[in-house]
């Protein structure tokens, strides 16, 4: 189970992933189900989490607050309240597992265990047949679509000599800055290569891709 948090309004994650970028990028993982929890109330969290049940293609949960804070730090929603919002995402077939986070209650949970007890969970959507990737925002290229995709391929120990002799000197800041410019100029997606004779490629490419 993996579960993210859309931190405000904005819709982003604390990393600034959009809800669909942040599943591309751990769809790897094949998660038994993916969620979202904390931050936001129900009702400030319901488009968000409509989002991610449109395409992900496992279970979805959902564990809002009770609400948003109050003046004193407090959680004012009654299990009444949101079990009807709930409610209203299990019958619009958002959600196969529902909790709560900050403010709710054993009297919270009971109630929405009564709410959405009879219905049927959410439909699991068959796989999209299209490239689905991510760094901030999504990126998605469907076979046969035409559209037009910026590669950059400065991260090449083979084809660029500067970003090789970066890599070598374990410079991986300024050659992460290498990244970055392409991303800047326009590149949607890059291209990184690091299988050269001196270099323990394994390593370092595992190194590079996390600073």
């Amino acid at each position: 189970m993996i579960s993210g948090t859309i931190v405000d309004l904005s819709g982003r994650t604390l990393s600034g992933q959009t809800v669909e970028a942040f599943w591309y990028s751990i769809r790897h993982a094949d998660p038994f189900i993916v969620g979202l929890n904390c931050a936001l109330g129900p009702s400030q969290l319901r488009p968000y989490l409509a989002e991610l049940a449109r395409v992900a293609d496992t279970h979805v949960s959902c564990h809002p607050n009770a609400g948003l804070p109050n003046d004193l730090g407090g959680y004012d929603e009654t299990p009444e309240q949101m079990s009807s919002h709930l409610l209203e995402w299990a019958q619009s077939g958002l959600v196969n597992l529902v909790g709560g986070c900050c403010g709710t209650t054993p009297n919270h949970i009971e109630a929405f265990k009564s709410a959405v007890g009879g219905i049927t969970p959410r439909e699991i959507p068959p796989s999209p047949s299209l490239m689905s990737l991510a760094g901030l925002e999504p990126l998605r290229i469907e076979k046969g679509s035409g559209r037009f995709v910026n590669i950059g391929e400065r991260c090449n120990v083979t084809g660029s000599l500067r970003f090789r002799k970066l890599i070598l000197e374990e410079d991986f800041e300024a050659a992460l800055q290498v990244a970055r410019d392409q991303v800047d100029n326009g590149a949607q997606i890059l291209d990184v290569n690091l299988d050269h004779a001196m270099i323990d490629s394994e390593a370092t490419m595992t190194r590079f891709l996390h600073c």
